[in-house]
């Protein structure tokens, strides 16, 4: 393999990435994406010596999302080897959940996600959508701030320890085309 064949697939462009509806089968997948991501992403606001990642609660809310006829859930994979990249939930009117592996940060990977999940909801019927970030989440906020997200005023505890507080964001479906549509 040739070392720019090698570079692609550790980090794929988003022309390199497959998108499909996960299945119940890939419930371990989901659950180690978001383990990953968040470790990374926010070992500032939970560190890890201090607050273990609440696997038990997170297998059990996929769970949920996998067998909630409402829900959709998005799995980004790398196309030639299949390798999980990013993971991706929405119900109606919410995007519940977007985690990219650290090794596709900045690579489109979450931007393909998003899109294809707007798409949905759109295509759904939602003529907006609610997501809640953590506020001290900057790269996140940065993310949907620049595909249109607002703050819409609204604050929730989690109720993870240290219990930090997540911001919530709104997204005008009616208003808003987003970038590329992305058709699963």
């Amino acid at each position: 393999m040739a070392p720019s064949d090698r570079a692609r697939e550790h980090w794929p462009i988003a022309s390199d990435v497959h998108i499909r509806r996960a299945e119940t089968a890939d419930i371990e997948t989901l659950v180690a994406v978001q383990r990953d991501a968040s470790v990374a992403a926010l070992g500032h606001i939970f560190p890890p010596d201090e607050h273990a990642f609440p696997i038990v609660a997170v297998r059990e809310r996929w769970d949920t999302m996998l067998h909630d006829p409402e829900a959709e859930v998005f799995l980004a994979t790398a196309t030639r080897s299949s390798r999980p990249l990013g993971v991706a939930a929405i119900r109606p009117g919410w995007l519940d959940a977007l985690y990219v592996l650290p090794t596709s940060w900045g690579t489109g990977v979450g931007a393909r996600l998003h899109d294809a999940a707007v798409a949905s909801l759109r295509e759904g019927g939602s003529e907006r959508a609610d997501l809640w970030v953590l506020e001290e989440n900057g790269r996140a906020r940065a993310f949907y701030e620049r595909r249109g997200w607002v703050l819409n005023g609204r604050e929730r505890v989690v109720p993870f320890p240290p219990r930090p507080l997540d911001v919530g964001y709104t997204l005008d479906l009616a208003a808003t085309t987003g970038s590329r549509r992305t058709r699963i």
